[in-house]
């Protein structure tokens, strides 16, 4: 079966750099894909993608070894048991606030005995390869996302689960639950303890923390605390922005001639 560099990143003790995917469109996937990023996740919770452009966009991202993830809408096993048949490496769940929602991400995405998956990886057969079936377990790699208040409460219970392979800081979303301004990097004392809380705990457990960045200057910062999956922004803000710099650098250009002040 087809590796998981994610997998094999973080038992080098090394840190993963993801993209995050929210354009709906295969060869701005594809494109994001070359550009050498450890890992790609297809946002299907506050993104404008579906599950058919997902699947598109899975098949971009095959074309380069960068691991493929699908943040899901939900802990629902329905589009979690579909993604892990579409090919995805790995998932993300949203909201996991309790021990049982963790135990449930778990046994939604492990194949019998060890969990209560479905059988059918039409296309993960292809992506991973015809053993997919006897090694899926062992190399899908499992988020829980940690941004509630409820989840901080019941941390350890959530980090205690076996078969949980790491969590998934939302800083917007901690930063709501705390009562604070939602942002990705500079974010309140309060939620920069938190987020270190979160990351102590993390490790004592095991498990692989991870978490959501506007900018490089806050992922490495982060991977310097230990975080070992960090995002960096996302396609769309990637796209804008450059485009915003074009449009600055040419600003002098497009006025027209004679408009100076006087």
């Amino acid at each position: 079966m087809r590796t998981n560099r994610l997998r094999e990143v973080w038992s080098q003790g090394g840190a993963a750099v993801n993209g995050w995917l929210a354009i709906p469109n295969s060869f701005s996937a594809e494109t994001m894909a070359h550009q050498g990023w450890d890992s790609l996740t297809v946002d299907l919770q506050h993104g404008v993608v579906d599950y058919q452009a997902m699947v598109t966009m899975l098949q971009a991202i095959s074309t380069t070894s960068t691991v493929p993830v699908v943040r899901v809408p939900w802990l629902e096993p329905g589009i979690l048991m579909k993604t892990l048949d579409a090919g995805a490496y790995g998932v993300i769940c949203p909201m996991v606030n309790t021990r049982e929602d963790a135990q449930k991400l778990v046994a939604w995405t492990h194949y019998a005995p060890r969990g209560s998956r479905s059988f059918g990886p039409v296309r993960a057969l292809l992506y991973g390869g015809a053993d997919y079936p006897q090694h899926a377990n062992d190399t899908v790699v499992r988020f829980a996302m940690i941004e509630t208040a409820q989840a901080l409460d019941n941390l350890d219970e959530i980090l205690s689960v076996e078969g949980l392979d790491a969590i998934y800081i939302g800083p917007s979303d901690l930063s709501l639950a705390l009562g604070c301004k939602p942002t990705f990097d500079d974010v309140e004392p309060r939620v920069a303890e938190a987020i270190d809380h979160i990351l102590a705990r993390a490790k004592a457990h095991g498990v692989v923390a991870g978490i959501h960045n506007g900018s490089p200057e806050a992922a490495l910062k982060r991977i310097e605390k230990g975080f070992q999956f960090v995002t960096v922004s996302s396609d769309a803000r990637l796209m804008a922005a450059g485009a915003q710099q074009v449009i600055a650098q040419m600003g002098a250009a497009r006025k027209p001639a004679g408009s100076g002040s006087y």
